[in-house]
């Protein structure tokens, strides 16, 4: 195996992680487990997620989820001491990505004008809640808030029958997708700082992140439609629930025939994609008369095997262990002082490199000796 195939696509870079909580130290662990060294700079207390359940023998995976394979220092922005440290160190980096509200980097003489002014080849990225400026870019934000903010729970909320307020929340998407997009930006950036020789400032924020996701949303809000809008949902089985997507004429077709129904593709009813948006609960009754006389896992096989798109609705625990995610390394192992425990990939692979968690999730300061002796 070639260097760059063992260390990683990003191998040679260097990143100083001032980020806390998920949104940042995603992304960064997306920069380490691409082989850039990722420096993640604490204060005495730690990142709060070091405190996060689940938690083992006082170690949280869920810190070691997003954090593994990273540097750990320990300093005092506000100590002159510790601020001449870490400049010297981000004299070194390619990289710095922080998630403070806007204005405190400024304050702290950690914000891009002085470093780049020290760095001019320095690509920094900003993650926040609303952007680096605007009329709402000192807000408080977290997850929660913004996919409340951003239109996506009323929209998820109209999807859903028998419901008379918008979900909770428990899945922390704006903070993934913020993740993933910085990023790619990230990236981007690299990209033209090689070909132009200077480092960029990127700014993303959440509430830009969500509305991004919300692409037919977007549309609708601006040119409502009389007719409703159909939604795909779960059929009732035997013994629990499945989703059935035809979204093709073929794909409709090609489940017909394979519930025994080849009436259907005729059906005036159902014949066409317009006829079935018209009668769409008419075609979901004929679903579930089917789905219901057999096991959810009989649906699946059944439908799958006739080319149409089906699913199971599975806890996590099972579609970790499905066999296809396991093919895929879905899951990588990673220990902390607690053991070992098992941490997500990134969800994609290169056939000239490896993309993996570069090492354990890091004790607090762990590092300050390697990088500054014993000060």
């Amino acid at each position: 195996m070639t260097t760059v195939a063992a260390e990683g696509p990003l191998a040679g870079l260097r990143v100083i992680d001032f980020t806390t909580i998920i949104a940042g130290p995603l992304c960064t662990r997306h920069l380490s487990d691409c082989g850039a060294e990722v420096i993640k700079v604490e204060t005495a207390g730690g990142d709060h997620m070091r405190t996060t359940p689940p938690m083992r023998d006082g170690q949280s995976s869920y810190f070691g989820q997003l954090n593994a394979g990273k540097k750990s220092i320990v300093l005092d922005l506000k100590d002159a001491a510790d601020h001449s440290r870490i400049l010297s160190l981000i004299d070194t980096a390619d990289i710095v990505v922080e998630n403070y509200r806007p204005g405190v980097m400024r304050r702290l003489g950690l914000d891009y004008a002085t470093l780049a002014a020290r760095n001019p080849k320095l690509i920094y990225c900003a993650i926040s809640g609303f952007g680096q400026s605007g009329p709402r870019a000192h807000e408080p934000a977290y997850a929660p808030m913004v996919h409340a903010g951003s239109g996506y729970d009323l929209a998820m909320m109209e999807s859903q029958t028998e419901v008379n307020k918008p979900p909770k929340n428990g899945i922390f998407i704006a903070d993934v997708l913020a993740a993933s997009h910085a990023f790619g930006a990230i990236q981007t950036a690299i990209i033209g700082q090689l070909k132009h020789g200077k480092g960029c400032f990127v700014d993303v924020a959440l509430m830009d992140c969500m509305i991004n996701l919300l692409l037919i949303e977007c549309q609708f809000a601006q040119f409502p439609q009389p007719e409703k809008r159909n939604f795909y949902g779960p059929s009732q089985a035997k013994d629990g629930f499945v989703i059935i997507t035809p979204i093709t004429q073929k794909n409709f077709e090609e489940m017909a025939r394979a519930m025994g129904h080849e009436d259907w593709i005729s059906d005036p009813r159902f014949a066409t994609a317009l006829a079935r948006r018209d009668n769409w609960d008419a075609l979901y009754e004929a679903m579930d008369s089917w789905t219901l006389q057999r096991s959810a896992k009989e649906c699946e096989d059944i439908l799958v095997a006739a080319g149409v798109p089906c699913s199971r609705y599975r806890q996590v625990s099972e579609a970790i262990a499905d066999p296809q995610s396991i093919y895929r390394g879905v899951m990588a192992d990673v220990e902390d002082s607690a053991g070992t425990f098992q941490v997500s990939m990134a969800p994609y692979r290169f056939d000239n490199a490896v993309v993996k968690p570069r090492g354990p999730a890091p004790a607090l300061g762990a590092h300050n000796s390697y990088f500054f002796g014993s000060q």
